[in-house]
């Protein structure tokens, strides 16, 4: 697992060995980019096709990004694939979406082994149907040790759940309140030992967080993409990495 070498108030990029000719930042890249896949569903209406046909063009293009990142040398990403708030959409897309997802986990997996990324689920197993958890944690287990990338997909993730279940886990443990700071719920959070975004890329060209890793987002930089998911390719994020680089993170300094 990738952990965080430096303090979250650090204002540092993280240099890699890359030729500029590569880098939009000249060699400065995020450790940690973190992206709100948003519009698969408009983007298949707008075709006049099925919101489905929009999730399968999505999954498609998640396997493109990931290549980007891999040959920008990012060493972390995060991919908001389903939240605990998607159960309410209708029962047929549910059902087609954890259709595609399992599909996508056995037949991509190997091709992530084989460029060295390695998967990580966030999130939550609780709903989630026996074949979707079963593919899920097979290539886990597949990709463990690589470490060219790690992509973590946030499947049944909510934030908030997420740091309910941080606090639940505190008090069971009977620590002493006075005790608790910022570190203890990082330690009890599905991201424990990673290091926080340092850019959160959202599509579709809506402005909002969706409860996507609000605890660990406070200080990210966020860039919003007018593009819809299926279209948001790697010139589109060569410019969020552009973006990024402009500016100067200060956490909350002068």
């Amino acid at each position: 697992m990738v952990t965080d070498s430096t303090t979250r108030d650090q204002p540092v990029l993280a240099h890699v060995g890359i030729s500029s000719a590569q880098d939009p930042a000249a060699g400065f890249l995020p450790r940690h980019v973190a992206f709100i896949m948003d519009g698969n569903g408009r983007w298949a209406q707008s075709r006049h096709l099925p919101r489905l046909a929009g999730h399968r063009a999505g999954v498609r293009n998640m396997h493109r990004i990931v290549k980007a990142a891999v040959d920008l040398g990012i060493p972390m990403i995060t991919l908001y694939a389903f939240s605990t708030e998607n159960w309410g959409r209708p029962t047929e897309e549910v059902d087609g979406l954890m259709e595609i997802f399992a599909d996508a986990a056995e037949r991509e997996t190997r091709s992530l082994h084989r460029n060295g990324v390695r998967i990580n689920h966030i999130g939550s197993f609780d709903e989630v149907p026996l074949a979707q958890r079963r593919a899920i944690e097979r290539a886990v287990e597949l990709t463990r040790d690589n470490d060219r990338l790690q992509m973590n997909v946030a499947f049944n993730y909510g934030g908030r759940a997420e740091v309910v279940k941080a606090v639940r886990e505190i008090v069971a443990s009977g620590v002493d309140p006075s005790t608790i700071c910022e570190s203890t719920i990082n330690d009890h959070l599905y991201t424990a030992g990673m290091p926080d975004p340092d850019l959160v890329v959202r599509t579709a060209g809506e402005m909002r967080l969706s409860n996507f890793l609000i605890w660990q987002a406070s200080y990210s930089e966020y860039f919003f993409s007018q593009k819809m998911w299926p279209d948001f390719g790697e010139d589109d994020f060569r410019e969020a990495l552009d973006a990024y680089a402009s500016r100067r993170r200060k956490f909350g300094r002068l």
